[in-house]
C-alpha cells in the first residue's frame, strides 16, 4: 500500500521514496491539513486503510485509486472511502472528483458519518437525493434528521433553489395549514393581504415535514392530496398551483404503530415511505461521538472567543462513556457549556459536565468492537427482510458489491447468526 495526497504522473519512485510520501502523507491527513486524500492502494487490496483514515481525520474526504478492481473499490467505500477512480487517470477525471467532494466537504451542517452503519444510512442517503421520491427520516429527538434532510437536498438537482423546514409540532393547527397552503385575502379574519404557504416557498425545491407525526387528521387529508396530485390551492382560492417539490417527512415516533393506532392515515404513510431512513440513536454508534464533538469544538472556537481548545484523554474517554439521551443536541449543548466553563485549554469531564469514567477491564475493548459489529450485522438483517431476503437488492441498499455482502453473510454465519432462520417468516417478492 502507497499513500499519497498527489497525482504523481509520469514519476517513478523507488521504496524508500515511496515510505517517504506515505509517511508524509498520513501526517498531513492526521495533522488536519487536507481537505482531500488521494490513497492508492496498488492492487494489494488494503481497502481497510479507508476506516484507519477516517477515524484519525474525521473531516478529510477519502478517495481511492486503484488499478483495475471495481469490486476492492466498493469494499473500501463502505470501510470509509468517500469516493474511488480506476487507473489510469485524465486530468479531468481528478477535477471532477474535487468537484464531488468539495461539494461535500464545504458543508459545515453535514453529518459526520464514521461508524458503519451511519456510512451505510448516508449512502442511501445519497441515492435518495437523485431521485424525486418522498423520503421518510426516522430516529429519536436529537440524532440529526434535519442534517441529514438538507444533506439530502444539498446533493439533489434541487440544490440550487430552496430549503424550507417546518415542525408540525410547534405551530398550532389552524396557524399550521395557513402556513403550509397560504391564503388569498380575506380567506379567514385578520387575513389581510395575499400569502405565499411553503410549498410555494419550496416549489423546485425541497420541503422538510418535521414531527409529521403531530399533523391532525385534517391536515393528513389534506397533505395527502397534495402528494397525489402535485398541486396546492391557497385557502379561499380555487385556483391550482403545479407543484414540482421534493418532500421529506420525518419523526421520532414509529410511523407503523401510529397507524395501528388510529392517530395516523395509512395511505399517507405508505406516500411518505417511499425511501424510509432510520438514523440509529449516537449510543449505538460511538465511532462517530469524537469526530461530531471535535466538530462543534471547531464551530464554537470562534463565537466563544475561545482559542484553540482539545479534549483532554479523560474528557475523550467521558465522551464516548456517556449514554447520550438526547444525542448530538445533547453533545452540541454540552461543547458550548465546555467552553464556559473550561479553565484552560484542554477541555476536561467536568468541563463537559460529565463524570470521568471508572478504570474498565482489558476485555472491555474486545466487548465495545463485538457490539459494534452487533449492530452493523443486525442493520443487515434489517436490510434483508426489507427487501425481501434478495441478497443482491440488499447489497444495492447497502451501497456495496454482492461479493462484499457475501463476505459480512459469512462473518454474522462465523459468529452463530443463522440468517435462514431470521428471514423464515420474510415474504420474497
Amino acid at each position: 500500500m502507497v499513500m499519497m495526497l498527489y497525482q504523481l504522473n509520469g514519476i517513478e519512485l523507488d521504496l524508500t521514496q515511496q515510505r517517504t510520501l506515505a509517511k508524509l502523507g498520513w501526517q498531513a491527513v492526521t495533522d488536519g491539513h487536507s481537505d482531500v486524500a488521494l490513497v492508492s492502494l496498488q492492487g494489494q487490496g488494503e481497502s481497510h486503510v479507508a476506516t484507519s483514515l477516517k477515524q484519525a481525520a474525521a473531516t478529510t474526504k477519502i478517495a481511492l485509486i486503484e488499478a483495475d478492481d471495481c469490486n476492492l473499490a466498493s469494499t473500501a467505500l463502505a470501510n470509509g472511502a468517500d469516493d474511488y477512480l480506476l487507473l489510469p487517470i485524465e486530468p479531468i477525471q481528478l477535477e471532477q472528483l474535487f468537484v464531488r467532494l468539495r461539494k461535500v466537504h464545504s458543508n459545515d451542517g453535514s453529518f459526520i458519518s464514521v461508524a458503519p452503519v451511519s456510512r451505510q444510512m448516508m449512502m442511501l442517503a445519497q441515492r435518495a437525493a437523485l431521485v424525486p421520491a418522498t423520503v421518510l427520516l426516522t430516529g429519536e429527538s436529537g440524532v440529526g434528521k434535519e442534517r441529514v434532510a438538507r444533506y439530502i437536498h444539498e446533493q439533489s438537482p434541487r440544490a440550487k433553489h430552496s430549503f424550507v423546514s417546518v415542525n408540525c409540532a410547534a405551530i398550532p393547527d389552524s396557524m399550521l395549514e395557513a402556513l403550509l397552503f397560504g391564503h388569498v385575502k380575506g380567506a379567514f379574519t385578520n387575513a389581510y393581504a395575499e400569502k405565499m404557504g411553503k410549498f410555494e416557498y419550496a416549489n423546485h425545491g425541497t420541503l422538510l415535514l418535521d414531527e409529521i407525526s403531530e399533523m391532525s387528521p385534517m391536515l393528513q387529508a389534506k397533505l395527502l392530496r397534495v402528494l397525489q396530485e402535485r398541486e396546492v390551492e391557497r385557502l379561499g382560492s380555487h385556483t391550482a398551483v403545479k407543484l414540482d417539490i421534493k418532500i421529506i417527512a420525518a419523526t421520532n415516533k414509529d410511523l407503523r404503530q401510529e397507524v395501528a393506532a388510529g392517530r395516523f392515515r395509512q395511505d399517507l404513510f405508505y406516500r411518505l415511505d417511499v425511501l424510509p431512513l432510520h438514523i440509529v440513536p449516537l449510543r449505538d454508534r460511538c465511532e462517530d461521538i469524537l469526530p461530531i464533538a471535535q466538530s462543534l469544538l471547531g464551530h464554537y472556537e470562534m463565537q466563544y472567543n475561545a482559542g484553540q481548545c482539545q479534549f483532554s484523554s479523560a474528557a475523550k474517554s467521558a465522551l464516548i462513556a456517556h449514554s447520550w439521551p438526547g444525542n448530538v443536541r445533547e453533545l452540541d449543548n454540552r461543547i458550548q457549556r465546555a467552553l464556559v466553563m473550561r479553565h484552560g485549554a484542554s477541555l476536561q469531564p467536568s468541563d463537559l459536565g460529565l463524570t470521568t469514567p471508572k478504570a474498565a477491564p482489558v476485555s472491555t475493548a474486545k466487548t465495545i468492537a463485538k457490539s459494534k459489529k452487533q449492530i452493523e450485522f443486525q442493520y443487515i438483517v434489517d436490510i434483508l427482510k426489507q427487501q425481501g431476503g434478495s441478497r443482491s437488492r440488499c447489497a444495492e441498499e447497502l451501497g456495496i458489491t454482492p461479493r462484499a455482502l457475501r463476505y459480512k453473510l459469512a462473518q454474522m454465519r462465523d459468529n452463530g447468526i443463522d440468517i435462514d432462520e431470521q428471514l423464515k417468516n420474510v415474504a420474497s417478492f
